[in-house]
């Protein structure tokens, strides 16, 4: 099959966009992993690993449906500058106090959550700007390239994660990080001015236009029943906090080894959205996104189960890839159903069910690994991911019929 450019790329303000998400999604990962890392170095207590979980979500949940609202009533593009800009700084902070020996668990849980207070504002403008700049044929394409940014700086951040704790120590992971961010300052700069419907001004950021967003999720079974399906499955088939205790007490490696084996779903991912990319018509969305769910689960519990590196990092690798695969679909279905001036809204809405899943699962598989251990925690959770997918589609079957060419609510705007 010969390769070509993926018509999201061929639009200007996209491709900037794209190119600077590449570099920090590297650099912010590098610092996600470093930090389950870190936190392993100050106590042995799975416990301790799932607080992250719990520092990252709460934010999440008090913030995300303003940041939506900040979203749909302020110019978007403006809002990335603000957040980005705040992201780096927490992340400079982070790497000081390390520097400086006055690092505590506190320390880490307080500016992680800071951090969270940021992706809460960050998520929604950022998701609801891309449609903005590809028109609505390539929006699926373009959810796709951004996927693969994500995965490829997930390959890449992890990875030298551990090189940059063995060779720099672990703040200069920190500092990489706070200088990534200034890649897509740079690509906004680049970028200029987008147009966008906004809610209207005397309405801006109240909780009639929170509730407005609201109700519009509620009368959609096709949007809501995505939501409760990535909550469901990322709540109980997140194993990533536990990776450190995987590592170290299963497998028996080290740093460097760790690095590549958080880095394995990302490479199956970034396999996958690349065959995606190639693909100029995807049919059939909803049972590929189901049967990409399953696959997911499954390959858990053999994570779960494996002793042996080689085992472990390739069921990793398929989950990284059908969670792409889903990830791709689901991102679709949702942007193509929504209305432009509500889209903040709505993204902000699916940030507290696609960021408390894995975040709350945190805390979930480090209590359930406190009490019987980290392959129980994680093979329970593959298990609960299917069987929670099933009682989903019985009440909302329509994902099962999902073509991928239904109307399309929302149109877009491109350069």
């Amino acid at each position: 099959m010969k390769l070509r450019i993926p018509p999201s790329l061929k639009h200007r303000r996209f491709f900037y966009l794209w190119l600077g998400l590449l570099i920090s999604i590297a650099g912010t990962q590098m610092q996600i992993w470093a930090i389950f890392w870190h936190i392993r170095t100050l106590t042995d207590e799975p416990i301790a690993l799932g607080g992250v979980g719990l520092a990252r979500i709460l934010p999440v949940i008090v913030f995300s449906l303003i940041g939506g609202a900040v979203a749909d009533s302020f110019n978007r593009r403006r809002v990335l500058f603000l957040t980005q800009s705040s992201a780096a700084l927490i992340a400079l902070s982070l790497g000081l106090f390390t520097q400086l020996g006055h690092i505590t668990l506190w320390h880490i849980y307080a500016l992680t959550a800071l951090q969270a207070v940021a992706v809460a504002f960050d998520g929604p403008a950022r998701q609801a700007l891309v449609p903005n700049l590809v028109p609505a044929k390539d929006l699926p394409n373009a959810f796709s390239m951004t996927s693969l940014a994500f995965q490829t700086g997930s390959i890449v951040g992890p990875a030298l994660s551990g090189f940059a704790i063995a060779y720099g120590g672990q703040e200069a992971v920190y500092y990489i990080n706070a200088g990534s961010f200034l890649a897509v300052i740079l690509a906004l700069i680049l970028i200029g001015e987008i147009p966008q419907k906004t809610a209207a001004r005397e309405k801006a950021v109240s909780w009639e236009t929170i509730r407005e967003g609201i109700v519009f999720i509620l009368n959609k079974p096709i949007i809501l029943s995505t939501m409760l399906l990535d909550f469901i499955a990322t709540f109980f088939a997140s194993a990533n906090t536990l990776m450190p205790i995987i590592a170290v007490d299963i497998l028996k490696v080290g740093v460097v080894e760790y690095g590549w084996l958080s880095a394995a779903q990302s490479v199956g991912a970034v396999l996958a959205a690349l065959v995606v990319s190639q693909v100029r018509e995807l049919k059939r969305q909803g049972p590929i996104f189901l049967g990409s769910v399953v696959v997911f689960g499954a390959a858990t519990v053999v994570f779960g189960l494996s002793s042996s590196f080689v085992v472990a990092w390739s069921a990793l690798a398929v989950t990284g890839a059908a969670d792409s695969v889903s990830t791709i679909i689901r991102n679709t279905i949702r942007q193509l159903q929504t209305p432009d001036h509500i889209r903040g809204r709505m993204t902000s809405i699916n940030q507290i069910f696609f960021q408390g899943g894995p975040q709350l699962g945190e805390v979930e598989a480090g209590i359930v690994a406190q009490l019987f251990g980290a392959p129980f925690a994680i093979v329970s959770g593959g298990v609960a991911c299917i069987l929670g997918m099933a009682l989903i589609v019985r009440k909302w079957p329509a994902l099962l019929t999902y073509n991928g060419d239904e109307p399309a609510l929302a149109g877009a705007t491109a350069d």
